[in-house]
């Protein structure tokens, strides 16, 4: 079964996991094996007015529009392209009042699709809506307390004169909503700024080791004419070769946990047991809780009691970050890795999760030099458990790089920063902005790798007159999330 742009994919029924997809051709580590624009997409309701509603780009500056008051855009030819999307939307919430929660606001856009377009297979789908999994009949007594509220404030906001669908339709929405939200990331890809449904990347199923990675691109209207112009969309890309016949797969969490810690996950967020071969094998787990060996190999009851120590600390971070106590979180870390070291392995995912915030908040606060020994542990022990082509692990030694080149350690800097293009050349592609970003990075470390071995000295002096003359480029201020994840899922 293959569609418009899909000729490269067909929906299978995949053993024990139900549908799936698999190729149709061969694929090599960075190949778009399709991209699929939004069925329908929302703005987080905490940043509708600093997101772009149809590109979902931070901007400094947008245009408000001047109806409903509610929805921002970059410019004119944003807010063009969202009027067929926002039409309804706009008069239901002057009528209304107010704009409802992200939920309803994403079910009232995919309703207002149906109502346009039929609820059948829409253009480039493989699936129709009807068809994707809502996994209601899974819902614990919080979950259908909370899909209750949601179909009852949907009711509220729907107007009138609208198409009128059934309960257990809505129902049906709000659950494929609950599983299959993708969630979307700035232009810099490090914060989630909204969520999506994309039906044909729904098909692609859960493996921890999977063979293709999802790349939210949101697209570019720069282009004086039109033509040139391409929309927000995903692009699932290839990881690794991939033969015809072969099962398509994606993760949907982090592989930096522990199997039995990443099942639980997969069960809690989507309803299923994974049996994929890193969880059945356990493999990396090893390397994940590793500890000290040697002849002050540290005892079963001191391994126990640093883990605990650690678990403890990550909560008082999270607090002193929420807060923006970051001096406060840099004593945590320090604590916490005094600690650590003589008793937990380089790899250990504990000692992995503190440095990455030390790392992080130290650049923030401009500390360069202890940040880039830290990024540097972090990078290494990474490297031993991620797949060597991870989106996480490329913008984790990208972050490393710039920390580095911060701290004026500009050989190290360099590596890394080709290190991370590299990565992400297959991970995002060479037009991405992210990609672009760091080309841009890596020809400017260059240059001052060739100025700094031609002559020491000088580079150092000219260094120290560039920071004097120009503010250092603060690093973006630490968010409290961890990187976002593939589906959104309300916590």
């Amino acid at each position: 079964m293959t569609k418009g742009g899909m000729e490269s994919v067909e929906v299978f029924t995949s053993e024990g996991k139900g549908r799936g997809l698999k190729a149709q051709k061969e694929f090599l580590p960075g190949d778009v094996i399709f991209a699929e624009p939004a069925y329908a997409a929302v703005v987080f309701d905490s940043l509708t007015h600093v997101i772009c509603h149809t590109c979902f780009k931070r901007q400094e500056r947008l245009h408000r529009c001047g109806q409903c008051k509610f929805a921002y855009y970059c410019d004119r030819t944003c807010q063009r392209a969202a009027w067929l999307n926002h039409k309804n939307e706009c008069s239901a919430i002057k009528k209304h009042g107010k704009a409802p929660t992200e939920n309803i606001r994403l079910a009232a856009r995919i309703m207002w699709k149906i109502e346009r377009e039929g609820s059948g297979l829409a253009e480039g789908c493989l699936v129709s809506i009807d068809d994707l999994q809502n996994h209601v009949d899974s819902f614990g007594e919080e979950e259908k307390k909370e899909l209750h509220a949601d179909v009852e404030s949907f009711l509220e906001f729907w107007p009138s004169q609208s198409q009128q669908f059934g309960m257990q339709f809505i129902s049906h929405i709000f659950g494929v909503i609950s599983c299959n939200g993708f969630t979307l990331s700035d232009q810099r890809g490090l914060q989630a700024v909204g969520v999506g449904i994309f039906p044909n990347l729904c098909q692609a199923n859960h493996d921890c080791w999977p063979n293709c990675t999802v790349i939210f691109n949101n697209g570019n209207h720069e282009a004086v004419r039109s033509m040139f112009h391409t929309q927000m969309r995903i692009e699932l890309r290839a990881l690794s070769k991939i033969s015809p016949g072969d099962e398509l797969t994606v993760s949907y969490v982090d592989f930096l946990n522990v199997s039995e810690e990443r099942r639980k996950q997969l069960k809690k967020q989507y309803y299923f047991d994974c049996a994929c071969e890193h969880c059945k094998k356990q493999i990396k787990d090893d390397l994940m809780l590793a500890v000290k060996e040697g002849e002050n190999k540290p005892s079963a009851e001191m391994v126990k009691e640093v883990i605990q120590f650690s678990k403890d600390t990550l909560e008082k971070i999270n607090k002193a970050r929420m807060e923006g106590l970051y001096h406060e979180v840099v004593k945590l870390c320090r604590e916490c890795l005094k600690k650590q070291e003589p008793v937990l392995g380089d790899t250990n995912i504990y000692l992995l999760r503190i440095l990455s915030i030390a790392s992080e908040v130290l650049s923030y606060l401009q500390m360069f030099e202890e940040a880039a020994d830290y990024a540097k542990r972090m990078v290494d022990g990474y490297m031993k458990i991620y797949h060597p082509n991870n989106a996480q692990l490329g913008m984790a030694v990208m972050r490393a790089g710039v920390t580095h080149w911060h701290a004026g350690l500009i050989e190290a800097g360099h590596g890394l920063i080709c290190k991370a293009y590299a990565i992400l050349l297959i991970t995002h592609g060479p037009s991405h902005p992210i990609t672009k970003d760091l080309e841009v990075m890596r020809v400017q470390t260059e240059m001052e790798l060739r100025m700094f071995q031609q002559n020491e000295f000088m580079y150092y002096k000219m260094r120290e007159a560039a920071l004097k003359n120009q503010k250092i480029q603060v690093m973006p201020e630490p968010s409290n999330e961890t990187s976002p994840s593939l589906f959104h899922k309300k916590e």
